[in-house]
C-alpha cells in the first residue's frame, strides 16, 4: 500500500509518499516540506492570504518532487490523501482541491484526512504502538488530551479554554521581541535563563478535569516584563525560562490528571504519546518522559521533523483509513474547524 499525502493547513506546504511496511509501521519514501517562515516573519505571525498564495505556487512542484524522490509514479499509488482541515480555509482548499483533481484524473481513491488525526496516528507510523493510548496534542492551534481508541475513535478528555500552547509561546516571543516562530526562540533563551527568578502562576493546577488555560500565564509574564523594563538580555532569558518552567509544570499536572481519567473511562493505555509542534520542546519532552516512567508507561514522541506539519503524517493517516475501507468522494468538504470525531457544522464544499 502506497499513499501520497498533501498538507496545506497553515504555513507549510508539504507532500510525501509513505508505504505500509511488513511490520505494520510506515516507511517514509519521501517527505518534502516548504516552510513559509520567511514570508510571514515580517508580520510576526501567519497571514492567511499570503499562506494560501504560497500553497498555490508550491503544491504542484512539491508533489512532483515527492513522487520523484520516492521513485514512484501516480500509477503506483494506492490512494491520494489530503488534509481537509482544520486550518486556514484558503490553504486547506488548495491541498484538498489538488488531491481531488489528482484522484479524479488517476482514478485513485481519495482520503480526506483530519489534520489532527494525522498527528494522532503518527506514533503508529514511527513506533508501531497499539491502541488505546493517551495523546497530548500541543501545537500552535491546538492543545488537547485525547484517548486514541482506534482509527476514527477519539475521546477528548481535556482541551484549552483559551490560548493553544504553541500560540502562547509565539505571543510571549513577540512580547519579548524575539523572532518568529516563537516556540524555538523561547526554548533557546530559556536554556540560558533562571527559571526561578519570576514567580509565574500555574493555571488550572489540581483541577479534576484535565483542561488547560494559558492566557493568565501570558498576562502574568507581560506584567513582570513591564515591571523590569527596559529589558536586557538576561531579563529576556529569565522571563523565557520562568515561562517555560510554568508551562512544563502545567503540562505534567494536566497530563497526570488525563492519565487518571483515561484509566477510569477507557482502561490501561499502551503508551503516553505527545505530538504537534510543541512536542519538539525538549523541556516538555523530558518532563513527560519522567511522568510516563512514573506511570509505568513508555513516552512515544515523533522525531522532530514529524512534530510540525508534514505530508508524511497525512499519507500515513490515509493508509490507516484506506486499509479499513474509509475513503471519500468528490463532495468531501474543506473545514476550518474539525475536532477529532466530530465534523464542523459549516464545511466548505469544493
Amino acid at each position: 500500500m502506497l499513499v501520497l499525502g498533501l498538507e496545506t493547513t497553515c504555513d507549510e506546504t508539504a507532500a510525501a509518499v509513505v508505504s505500509l511496511g511488513a511490520d505494520g509501521r510506515g516507511v517514509i519514501l519521501s517527505n518534502e516540506v516548504f516552510s513559509q517562515i520567511a514570508q510571514h516573519s515580517a508580520y510576526g505571525g501567519v497571514v492567511p492570504e499570503i499562506a494560501a498564495r504560497a500553497h498555490v505556487e508550491m503544491i504542484d512542484r512539491l508533489t512532483a518532487r515527492a513522487l520523484s524522490a520516492a521513485g514512484v509514479g501516480f500509477g503506483d499509488l494506492s490512494g491520494i490523501a489530503a488534509a481537509a482541515g482544520p486550518g486556514l480555509i484558503g490553504g486547506v482548499l488548495v491541498g484538498l482541491t489538488t488531491a481531488k483533481t489528482l484522484a479524479l484524473v488517476t482514478q485513485k481513491p481519495l482520503i480526506a484526512v483530519n489534520h489532527l488525526e494525522g498527528h494522532a496516528l503518527t506514533p503508529r507510523m514511527t513506533d508501531g504502538i497499539g491502541f488505546p493510548y493517551l495523546l497530548l496534542l500541543a501545537s500552535g492551534g491546538h492543545t488537547q488530551l485525547v484517548a486514541v481508541r482506534g482509527v476514527g475513535e477519539y475521546l477528548r478528555l481535556g482541551t484549552t479554554v483559551d490560548d493553544a500552547m504553541g500560540e502562547a509561546f509565539d505571543k510571549v516571543a513577540k512580547l519579548l521581541g524575539l523572532a518568529y516562530p516563537g516556540g524555538p526562540e523561547v526554548e533557546r533563551e530559556a536554556a540560558r535563563g533562571n527559571p526561578e527568578r519570576f514567580q509565574l502562576p500555574r493555571p488550572m493546577l489540581g483541577r479534576p478535569k484535565p483542561d488547560f488555560s494559558l492566557s493568565g500565564l501570558k498576562t502574568a509574564l507581560r506584567l513582570e516584563a513591564e515591571r523590569v523594563a527596559p529589558l536586557n538580555g538576561t531579563d529576556v532569558a529569565d522571563l523565557c525560562a520562568s515561562f517555560q518552567a510554568a508551562v512544563v509544570d502545567v503540562v505534567v499536572d494536566r497530563t497526570r490528571v488525563g492519565l487518571k481519567l483515561f484509566r477510569e473511562q477507557v482502561g490501561h493505555p499502551t503508551a503516553l504519546v505527545t505530538a504537534g509542534g510543541v512536542a519538539a520542546n525538549g523541556a516538555i519532552r523530558r518532563a513527560l518522559s519522567r511522568l510516563a516512567g512514573e506511570a509505568g508507561l513508555k513516552l512515544v514522541a515523533p522525531p522532530l521533523e514529524l512534530c510540525g506539519d508534514n505530508g508524511a503524517m497525512i499519507a500515513w493517516a490515509g493508509i490507516e483509513r484506506l486499509r479499513l475501507g474509509l475513503t471519500d468522494d468528490m463532495t468531501a468538504p474543506a473545514r476550518a474547524r474539525w475536532t477529532l470525531g466530530s465534523p464542523d457544522p459549516a464545511p466548505v464544499t469544493v
